[in-house]
């Protein structure tokens, strides 16, 4: 088993997302910047997004994957789920949380049985 965690400080991305609008597309997929946008304070959003990519990264083991190709997606009851490069992520559990200031996630890869 595998895991990972990551840390954000929210007023830091909105900084870094205002000053350099590229972050977006490089970093988010395009679902998940019109999730983000689709609340009134999107930044909280875009933070936990941003560390459950850290997070998902580390539990792979700092694979050879880019962090935009870790998608964060909801299920109908708005479990977090991940998708690395369009496709479910079997194995990897996600929790996520945030507030004013923080984001926090922890992702965790299950061993194969």
């Amino acid at each position: 088993m595998e895991i990972g965690l990551d840390i954000v400080e929210v007023p830091r991305i909105r900084r870094v997302i205002r000053r350099a609008p590229g972050f977006l597309k490089r970093v988010f997929t395009p679902a998940e910047i019109a999730y983000c946008r689709g609340h009134k304070d999107p930044w909280p959003h875009y933070a936990v997004r941003f560390a459950a990519k850290e997070a998902v990264w580390k539990a792979l083991g700092q694979a050879r994957v880019a962090l935009r190709d870790i998608s964060v997606t909801r299920d109908g009851r708005g479990k977090p789920s991940v998708l690395i490069r369009g496709r479910r992520a079997r194995g990897l559990k996600l929790s996520l949380s945030h507030g004013e200031d923080y984001a926090v996630a922890v992702a965790l890869k299950e061993d194969k049985a």
